[in-house]
């Protein structure tokens, strides 16, 4: 299926007005799936952020910018795979690419031609880059990352900032979705463990920054600057709901780290899509490393750190042991390679481009349908990313959108199903170069048609 091709599929039909109700009505199939996985799987998944009520859908098959679920209803998709598929499902180029690489391998005991023109395409491209290494996620580029930031400064503290994601190892997992009373002082705010079973220095050992709060961080940065070994920051701030940095906040990040011996590194990992050569070259700020995933894959597994030479020779082992080790049997495994080099071709200065411009009208849209119901919403985003929270004031941090309504969010998410539109079920999203002019009107007539109801049960 291509951009704005009809087709057979079954779309799911309208039926009760209530939200939940219509998702129920549809997603039969998805319910029993739920609850045979239930027997065998904790939740019924392997992915904590899927699981949400009444029951996840559960999916058959992509291609393009359109999935089909167990039931066989075919939604609009607008997550790709919580970003990763920048270019929807199977797109025959990254598929050719991939099935040549098959028949050849799909790991080997030693390197590749595949990785020699992979990392030289990503140095070529992202002007921070002058050595990269490659992992299996962006998980572990972020742990890479922070490792070698503190062999390098012989420090421990990590600076991170509130609301920000940057994986799932102990340091990291902290203040990601503090709760209201747990996150102190909106100017200096607390280390919250997001996880029980972390390590017991791993809270204490992190330091919190306020997001797009200049004064507040340079405070904070300045008080334990000589402690730090790295900063860490998303330049959009995705499962908080796609919060851009300011531009300004970045630079104030730049200058403190060099002055303070502090690593710099931009957890890229859902923002490189807003330009060609990544956030970095989007905000004009070079940081010391640089973290990918996602949609630097292709659709497949695949992380990517690297940055300054100086710092990325900690990891050399050709000299004997290394600074900091790094094995791993699927580390620049040829398949992921081929495929993300193959996702890094298609994705021209032109094609960037059309997905800003896209990312735009859709913003302006979404802000018009809910606007038209009555709803409060604030619509954030940047290049193809968006956020969406039910909120009067705007959003430029985590801490902003604690007072969101999610009872709401949630509601829209099931209503927009029953619509045949698929987001985030946290109401974030993204496009792929696969959506077209008439993905992005359907998406804001489906708001159209579940918005009343939202304000409804909101006076109600």
């Amino acid at each position: 299926m291509t951009t704005g091709e009809t087709t057979q599929r079954r779309q799911p039909a309208r039926v009760a007005d209530d939200p939940a109700e219509r998702y129920e009505a549809i997603t039969a199939a998805s319910r029993r799936c739920a609850c045979d996985a239930a027997a065998h799987l904790p939740g019924g998944d392997s992915r904590s952020t899927l699981c949400h009520p009444p029951y996840p859908l559960a999916f058959e098959e992509g291609r393009g910018c359109r999935v089909v679920d167990l039931d066989g209803n075919e939604l609009l998709d607008f997550t790709g795979n919580h970003t990763s598929l920048i270019h929807g499902y199977g797109h025959p180029r990254i598929l050719e690419a991939v099935a040549d690489q098959l028949g050849k391998g799909t790991a080997f005991a030693g390197p590749t031609r595949a990785q020699v023109a992979f990392a030289r395409q990503l140095c070529e491209r992202i002007e921070s880059l002058e050595r990269v290494r490659f992992t299996s996620s962006g998980t572990e580029a972020t742990l890479q990352s922070v490792r070698a930031a503190r062999a390098y400064t012989g420090r421990q503290v990590i600076a991170k900032i509130e609301g920000g994601y940057n994986g799932s190892w102990d340091e990291v997992m902290v203040s990601t979705h503090p709760r209201a009373e747990q996150a102190g002082d909106r100017e200096r705010p607390a280390s919250v463990p997001a996880s029980e079973g972390l390590a017991a220095r791993a809270v204490s050992d992190v330091l919190v920054l306020p997001f797009n709060d200049e004064a507040s961080t340079r405070r904070l940065l300045e008080e334990h600057g000589s402690s730090v070994a790295a900063v860490i920051v998303e330049p959009v701030l995705g499962s908080a709901g796609m919060i851009p940095a300011d531009a300004s906040y970045l630079r104030l990040l730049r200058e403190l780290a060099s002055r303070m011996g502090i690593v710099l590194i931009f957890d890229e990992v859902i923002s490189f899509r807003v330009a060609h050569g990544g956030a970095e070259g989007h905000y004009g700020v070079r940081p010391d490393l640089t973290c990918l995933g996602k949609a630097i894959g292709g659709g497949f597994p695949l992380g990517v750190v690297g940055g300054r030479a100086e710092v990325m020779e900690l990891f050399d082992p050709s000299g004997g042991q290394p600074r900091v080790p790094h094995p791993g049997s699927y580390n620049a495994n040829p398949v992921s390679l081929v495929a993300g080099s193959a996702s890094l071709e298609l994705l021209t200065e032109e094609a960037v481009d059309r997905l800003n411009e896209n990312g735009d009208a859709l913003r302006r849209g979404l802000r018009a349908a809910f606007g038209e119901a009555g709803l409060a919403v604030q619509v954030t985003g940047l290049g193809s990313l968006f956020g969406i929270h039910f909120l009067r004031h705007p959003v430029r941090s985590y801490r902003d959108t604690l007072a969101s309504d999610k009872g709401l969010r949630h509601r829209l998410f099931l209503g927009l199903v029953a619509e045949g539109v698929l987001i985030d079920p946290r109401g974030a999203g993204c496009l792929s170069t696969a959506t077209g002019q008439a993905e992005l009107d359907a998406f804001a007539g489906a708001v159209r048609r579940v918005a009343p109801s939202l304000a409804a049960g909101r006076r109600g």
